[in-house]
Formats: structure tokens, sequence, C-alpha cells
């Protein structure tokens, strides 16, 4: 499904505010910069825009597509204080680079945590959304997924060589589902960053696990009220094997707030990665049903 004439990726940058300073967020850009129909990826807690690659060349025939890196993740710039990292930084530093944009409106695809993100912008009064993918994400995390992550997030090692990082991130990133060698590779180089002795880590602030662990403390989280809050066209992407977001969510997903479309992706757990065929057509029919 690639399209060999689309717009090359473009790099840019944004300048935003937190409580400790400025902070420079980085995004990545795909199709015409004077398309009004602009389409926004955001990434799980610790990935980073790149993850998009694939699924971006494709919609950028028909898209401006923004792909950033969350504070703290990728070529973004880090917090002076990590446990400013959430989400609330988040919709306000995601608000700066709609504005950046200069567009009206947008739509929005957000996986885990960038799903979070967009679930809170939607249901603000006059929000910028008006078409919502949530990505294997909904209104409660379970218990389960809150461990599994907080197991190792910001705990990664430093890595000797690329093969030894792959290896790593194929572990740890098992539930993605059955990628080919070239897919697991792209996400290898694109979510590391060269040490100073020379040896590679992974491209996010390890303090935002510090601000994961206490957020997560209390356990399961409870955002029905805010999900309620949504009226846009909603879809919701679960990939089948999933521990972060249940059966049980999301049949009581469907019949409440935006009422969403729901779709299952066989064989992949936390989280779909739109890198394949199948799974791009899905993102490609809901955002240009209209």
């Amino acid at each position: 499904m690639t399209d060999k004439t689309a717009p090359a990726q473009r790099q840019s940058n944004v300048r935003c505010t937190s409580p400790s300073g400025l902070h420079r967020m980085a995004y990545y850009e795909w199709g015409e910069r004077d398309n009004p129909k602009v389409l926004i990826c955001v990434h799980g807690l610790s990935r980073n825009g790149r993850d998009f690659d694939d699924l971006a060349r494709v919609l950028a025939s028909d898209y401006r597509v923004i792909c950033p890196d969350v504070v703290g993740r990728g070529r973004s710039d880090w917090l002076r204080d990590p446990l400013a990292y959430g989400i609330r930084q988040d919709v306000a530093d995601m608000m700066v680079l709609i504005a950046r944009l200069d567009v009206e409106s947008v739509h929005w695809l957000g996986t885990s945590m960038g799903g979070l993100i967009g679930m809170v912008l939607a249901s603000l009064e006059g929000t910028p959304i008006k078409r919502l993918l949530l990505n294997d994400v909904g209104p409660v995390v379970s218990p389960e997924s809150i461990k599994r992550i907080g197991d190792y997030i910001g705990r990664a090692p430093k890595f000797a060589n690329l093969a030894d990082a792959e290896r790593y991130i194929r572990l740890v990133s098992a539930p993605f589902g059955p990628l080919t060698d070239a897919q697991w590779r792209h996400l290898t180089e694109s979510s590391l960053r060269q040490t100073a002795d020379g040896r590679l880590e992974m491209s996010y602030d390890p303090g935002i696990a510090e601000s994961f662990r206490r957020t997560m403390a209390a356990g399961e989280i409870d955002l029905w009220p805010i999900y309620e809050r949504i009226s846009c066209p909603t879809l919701v992407v679960r990939g089948a094997e999933s521990d972060l977001l249940t059966v049980e969510t999301i049949q009581a997903m469907a019949v409440r707030g935006p009422c969403p479309r729901i779709v299952e992706v066989p064989g992949v757990g936390h989280a779909p990665m739109f890198m394949d065929d199948v799974q791009i057509g899905i993102v490609r029919d809901f955002f240009l049903a209209d």
C-alpha cells in the first residue's frame, strides 16, 4: 500500500512550555503543507513518532500527516522536572502544535498514551478533534497492564550494538504481534540514540518512568467521565490479545460516550502498530469515510 509519489517525511520542531521552563517538541510531517485535512498520530508511552512511518507514507496522499515525539521521547527535549510528565502537559503541548499547524480542526489517531491524550482533548468544549481513533486504549487501564509496563519502562539496559537492542525490543514489544524482520529493525533503529561511550540506549527520558509509577500507584485508571463527553465519530481498535483494553471495557465503551465502532485485530496484544496492509486499511477506511 506504499504510495511512491507521496512527499517525503520532514522533521520540524515547536517550542512549548512547562512550569519549569521551555522545551522543544519534535514532529514529523508528511504530505502537502497546504492540505487542510490534517491527521495527528500520537504514539505510546515509551515509543516515538517514527512508529507511524508506514502509515503516514500511505495516508500522505490524502492528509497532511503529523507525527509528534511527545516530550521526553525521540528527538524532543526532556523536561527538567520528571514529575511534570503526564497527560495535562501533553494536551497543552498538542494544542501548541495544532496552533503551529494553523488549522481549525484535525483528525486524531492515538496509540495507548496517545489515545489518552486524544480522549482528554476530544472531551473538551470547542475541541479541534473532529474524528478520533483510539488504538488499544479506553477509559479504564487494567492493573495487569500497568504492572507489565512498569516492569520495563525506564529500566532498559544500554546496548553494545544494534542486534542486542533489537533482541531487547522484540522481547518487551512482543505484544505488537507478528512483524517482519524489516519492521522490527525499523522500530529498533528509530528508538535508539548513541551514548557518549558509543553504546546505544532507548531514546526516551528514564524520568517518564518515575511519573508513570507515581500516577499509576493508585491502581486502575478510570476516565469514564472524560470518555462520556466525547461526541465526535470514534473508532476503537483493539488487539484481540490485549491486556490493557479488556473485553469488558470495550463492550461498555460501545454503548457509552461516542458509541464507537469497534475493530479487533487478531494475533496482536497491546498494541496494533498499523504497519501492514490490513491494519493500515482499517485506519484509512475510518478516516476517509467522510
